[in-house]
């Protein structure tokens, strides 16, 4: 198939890293791939990095001039499958394959977020009838979809980010694998791989550090974003300088989640399945998280993870406590959280249930 990604979003995070780890894995698998974005996204800058063809477009706001970016690309590019992820990029190819009639690709439209979709008719025509099929990262999302906007069960399907188990693997050190970061391998590593957005909850996780009874446990946050200089200003405020490194973003965090010792995502709005939880039950490590979104289509409470209430730091605290005072727990709560990613978040499934997806739109 011949298969084209669009994203106008210009920032980065589990979206965007999506888009080009399925584009690369159906590229292995003999597609033609190619992704549209604005000329000043991260996913423009990054998907070289990836081996994935990109180019740019001016689809970053609802205008005319994208509009006409995206119809005139598409009448000159034969196309099979148009497979869109934000709302901006959604619109415009929407209404540019509108304009097309029969000449237009399949559209396929993945929603990532849990964010509801107002049930406007508007909505119901981009969804049920511009988008041959829908695509979750969840199924929670997949049932609030088709409740919210009327949309037939058969043309939406669920299909959770697949992450690659040959790169995200338990450590086989750990002591090392702290060392080899400049951590102090005699302490104690809470961590968090996320884009610094203030749903994710970073503010709660650093309430929570300064609740732990013991002072040595370090926290280590992994991502970059607009929250930065919030989280800076209450780590002074809780006078947590020495406690916390901000890491900044990385492009390998699979060796930053082999240095921890518990995995937290105190997310408290708009999630799928994140992939930072995915990567986390791969690196077998135990979890405290949230009932957001989807998160519990991943884990469960009590038997591959420790789920507390959102904005809750005090829970989020104990929780945290429980884990690293009862080294038989982590072990457990981690042994479980593997299994269950290699059973079910592999990225070959991912790209089955996707290459089904678009089967579907073009028949």
């Amino acid at each position: 198939m011949k298969i084209v990604h669009t994203e106008a979003s210009c920032g980065w995070g589990g979206q965007e890293i999506r888009i080009l780890e399925e584009a690369r894995g159906m590229m292995g698998r003999g597609h033609e791939l190619t992704v549209l974005c604005p000329p000043d996204s991260r996913i423009y800058a990054e998907a070289s990095r990836f081996g994935v063809p990109v180019q740019a477009l001016p689809i970053g706001r609802k205008r005319l001039p994208g509009f006409f970016a995206m119809r005139r690309w598409l009448a000159e590019n034969q196309v099979d499958v148009i497979n869109t992820h934000s709302s901006t990029d959604t619109w415009l190819t929407a209404l540019a394959c509108a304009s097309l009639g029969r000449r237009a690709p399949a559209l396929v439209r993945t929603r990532h977020v849990s964010v509801p979709v107002p049930g406007s008719r508007a909505n119901r025509w981009l969804y049920g009838h511009a988008s041959a099929h829908v695509a979750t990262t969840g199924e929670s999302l997949r049932l609030a979809l088709i409740d919210s906007l009327g949309l037939n069960p058969a043309r939406v399907t669920s299909v959770p980010t697949g992450i690659d188990g040959k790169r995200f693997t338990p450590a086989a050190d750990r002591v090392a694998a702290k060392a080899a970061l400049g951590l102090d391998p005699s302490v104690p590593i809470v961590g968090i791989v996320a884009t610094l957005r203030s749903w994710k909850g970073h503010l709660y996780l650093l309430d929570a550090l300064a609740a732990l009874p013991q002072s040595e446990v370090r926290l280590v946050v992994v991502g970059d974003g607009p929250m930065r200089e919030n989280l800076e200003v209450r780590m002074a405020e809780l006078n947590l300088g020495d406690r916390v490194l901000l890491a900044g973003q990385r492009t390998d965090p699979e060796r930053w989640l082999q240095a921890m010792d518990v995995f937290c995502l105190p997310s408290y709005a708009n999630e799928g399945v994140p992939q930072a939880i995915l990567q986390a039950m791969f690196c077998g490590l135990p979890i405290v998280t949230t009932p957001v979104g989807a998160i519990q289509e991943a884990v469960q409470d009590g038997r591959s993870a420790l789920i507390v209430p959102p904005k809750d730091a005090m829970a989020l605290s104990r929780a945290i406590n429980e884990i690293l005072n009862n080294p038989q727990m982590a072990s457990r709560l981690g042994s479980a959280a593997h299994a269950e990613a290699i059973a079910r978040f592999s990225i070959d499934a991912m790209l089955d249930r996707m290459e089904l997806v678009f089967n579907q739109a073009l028949a």
